[in-house]
């Protein structure tokens, strides 16, 4: 292949109904002025699929989920997102084909791959990407007749006021949610959200009760990166599933303890960062080497409660490797911490392991984005 080859830019437009517009460009024509020359268009219809040619898609794309969920653990949203907007169409525009009786897992399904990449453009610092794309999910859910992801996009929505510092619009997002809810899964993570909105602001007291709120609602239901309501495999076996059973799981689950590690955060804000360390505890050891960005996650709150105690060595060690999977992972929520914990070393100029450490969270803080999708 020439470098022409790989440099040749092109365009795929994806039309609601499944439709779809290839264009390759000639990258040597004129750019100024004038569109550049178009080497090859290509337009897609969606096929005509059978009751039993969808009874076999299906599963498919539930493992094609799995396996998207897991590279995003792996790799940045350049790459993630890409794969889950084109996912995400094809699933949308089956469902204008489906039999009544397979049209709602196939928009259920849609909207989980919708939802993630609502994470995805988080994560890539854009949050009114990420607004939109959990909007999509929330709609393609509601069509294929499930409303409990209307509940989670308030905690997503909560998650981004988060990040934002706006403690008041954290709270009340949570608590919308969980009086949403019906699931107690989402109540738990609402709960927790809660909480980590109690805590931005010192409330110990409020922070605390919905810390305990929430490990009783999710007691017993905390799940694992390999964990899923059932398996590819089970999501179509000629009936649809009661209750949204065969949808893939919200919110995260590649962390071991989410509780321990909500419970670690809030405690760090509230100004316990040795409470913080008890909790967090040994909990990065727990985490898969694959599962990078849950690694990433967990280490800079880790690291950032050990530097602000003290243990300056441990916090070091866990820095340097945050550093380097968040430059892999792209995660601009990740680096938000980052940047805290680069401030909180930088209280010890003089010694030589955070002298060493400093350049690893530079380079980790650094990001190739430009324009409004990037991250102040």
């Amino acid at each position: 292949m020439t470098e022409a080859d790989v440099g040749t830019p092109w365009t795929l437009r994806m039309q609601a109904g499944g439709e779809s517009d290839f264009v390759a460009f000639d990258p040597a024509s004129p750019g100024v002025g004038s569109l550049p020359s178009t080497i090859v268009s290509w337009s897609l219809a969606p096929p005509l699929l059978e009751s039993g040619e969808m009874n076999a898609a299906l599963p498919y794309f539930r493992n094609v989920f799995d396996e998207f969920r897991r590279l995003g653990q792996l790799f940045g949203p350049s790459v993630v997102a890409q794969l889950c907007i084109a996912a995400t169409s094809a699933l949308r525009g089956m469902a204008h084909q489906a039999q009544p009786a397979h049209r709602d897992v196939v928009l259920r399904l849609a909207s989980r791959f919708a939802e993630y990449t609502g994470w995805m453009a988080q994560e890539a610092g854009s949050d009114a990407a990420s607004l939109w794309w959990t909007e999509q999910a929330v709609q393609l859910a509601a069509d294929g007749g499930d409303d409990e992801l209307a509940a989670y996009a308030l905690i997503r929505r909560a998650e981004l006021a988060l990040y934002t510092g706006d403690s008041v619009a954290t709270v009340q997002l949570a608590r919308r949610a969980a009086q949403q809810a019906r699931s107690v899964r989402i109540r738990g993570l609402a709960a927790q959200r809660e909480a980590q909105g109690h805590a931005l602001v010192g409330d110990r007291d409020a922070c605390r009760r919905a810390l305990d709120r929430g490990a009783e609602l999710t007691s017993g239901v905390e799940l694992t990166s390999g964990a899923a309501l059932t398996s590819g495999a089970q999501l179509i076996s000629g009936a649809v599933a009661p209750d949204g059973a065969a949808d893939p799981v919200l919110g995260s689950i590649h962390l071991p303890d989410l509780t321990a590690f909500v419970a670690g955060w809030c405690m760090h804000d509230l100004g316990s960062p040795a409470e913080a360390v008890t909790l967090l505890g040994d909990g990065l050891d727990a985490i898969p080497p694959e599962s990078r960005r849950a690694r990433a996650r967990y280490g800079a709150r880790l690291a950032l409660a050990l530097a602000n105690v003290g243990e300056i060595e441990q916090a070091c060690a866990i820095a340097e490797l945050v550093a380097a999977h968040v430059a892999l992972v792209d995660s601009a929520t990740i680096r938000a911490d980052l940047l805290r914990l680069s401030r909180a070393l930088n209280r010890w100029p003089k010694n030589p392991t955070v002298r060493r450490t400093l350049p690893h969270l530079a380079i980790g803080l650094h990001t190739h984005r430009t324009g409004p999708g990037t991250p102040a």
